[in-house]
């Protein structure tokens, strides 16, 4: 089945919601805690409001999965669908620092086939572009294709999150020779590794999908993997939308 044509769209539409989310971010914004006790603020909200009504006035026919709606959650996943988190990374949003990000992915058939992923604070966009190719473009400068590193397994470069690091994942980066380490927010981890600024992301504790699917789709053009710890690539449209733990990192990478 032929993918559709999104750059047109979608690359203004993540800049459109990145505006959003900064023009909240300028206020003395509130926070208040979903079910699930994690933050949400007016700028979700917003960005949510802007990219749905974008995406469903021109691909009618494409479901669309929203973190920020929980009536796109239930139900049985279609084979092709919109997987969105508005706002990925809110309690970096929350504490005034850089790393968030708006987050667009097309799955098809348990695959994130494109991703968008846009941090507004940086002014930085990732997406895999309708030829298929890994772009990165920061500011003003030109759009550039990205690939990741080669990485050298006697110094790797992990990075992991800032608010999500536990022992366990520590008990997993010890298992490697490690020259450099970097924390971050939100999706911008799998893009670290998809830009060849690191080599290696382990993420073993909770995620939902819509906080992985656009960064996955962005490293899988760019040469990278993303797997379940127990092996086999991470997958979407399971009922529930939870993931397992997983790593990702650029080829060449040689996992524990």
């Amino acid at each position: 089945m032929t993918l559709p044509a999104l750059d047109t769209l979608l690359l203004p539409l993540c800049r459109q919601a990145g505006a959003a989310i900064m023009e909240v971010y300028a206020t003395d914004f509130d926070a208040r805690a979903k079910d699930d006790a994690s933050p949400v603020t007016e700028a979700d909200l917003a960005a949510d409001r802007i990219i749905v009504a974008a995406l469903s006035a021109a691909f009618p026919d494409i479901a669309i999965v929203t973190e920020e709606r929980a009536a796109s959650h239930e139900g049985e996943r279609p084979e092709r669908f919109f997987l969105i988190d508005p706002l990925d990374g809110t309690k970096e949003f929350v504490k005034r620092g850089g790393d968030f990000t708006v987050n667009i992915a097309l799955i098809d058939k348990g695959v994130p086939m494109r991703g968008y992923v846009y941090a507004p604070a940086m002014d930085r966009m990732f997406w895999t572009a309708d030829d298929g190719k890994a772009m990165v473009q920061d500011g003003i400068e030109p759009a550039r294709e990205i690939r990741v590193a080669e990485p050298d397994n006697t110094a790797l470069r992990v990075v992991a999150s800032k608010s999500h690091r536990n022992a366990e994942t520590e008990a997993y980066i010890s298992n490697y020779q490690v020259a450099d380490f970097k924390s971050a927010g939100s999706s911008l981890k799998f893009c670290l590794v998809a830009t060849g600024e690191a080599d290696l992301y382990p993420r073993l504790g909770p995620t939902m999908e819509w906080d992985t699917g656009a960064g996955d789709a962005v490293l899988r053009a760019a040469g990278g993997q993303v797997d379940r710890m127990e092996g086999g690539p991470l997958l979407y449209g399971k009922s529930d939308l939870y993931n397992p733990h997983f790593v990702a990192y650029a080829d060449g990478v040689e996992l524990k």
